[in-house]
């Protein structure tokens, strides 16, 4: 693991934008659980309390994660970086797989796949 001062600026400001953008993405979920339920193809009523409930978790979850990222982006803590990215890299393959088993290779496994990408790249560069 590279020491902290030896982190090159633009993985600070790669892993500052993903936070935000995860941050982004949890303050909208308060506001719009619904993005959760694709169309209530399933059935799920959207505007139930199981379904709001879900909802306001899936959100807190990705605002929880990018206050957690963004802190360490801002600290410049390689280790607090590559656990945090860890467990979204974590989430992200978790989503891929839930698709595949779905089989729905739709934008959910694109969008998991391309934030996939990113986090392996903030990964591998607090090693190289």
């Amino acid at each position: 693991m590279i020491a902290a001062n030896m982190i090159p600026l633009y993985v600070r400001i790669v892993a500052g934008i993903f936070a935000l953008a995860n941050i982004g993405y949890g303050i909208v979920g308060y506001f719009k659980p619904s993005q959760v339920f694709e169309n209530s193809e399933e059935g799920v009523d959207v505007k139930g309390k199981g379904a709001r409930y879900a909802g306001y978790e899936y959100a807190s979850r990705n605002l929880a994660i990018g206050i957690g990222l963004l802190v360490a982006a801002a600290i410049g803590s390689p280790e607090s970086i590559v656990m945090v990215m860890a467990v979204r890299a974590l989430i992200e393959i978790q989503s891929m797989l839930i698709n595949i088993s779905l089989k729905k290779i739709n934008e959910g496994f694109w969008t998991a796949l391309a934030f996939l990408a990113i986090e392996v790249f903030v990964i591998v560069k607090m090693f190289v």
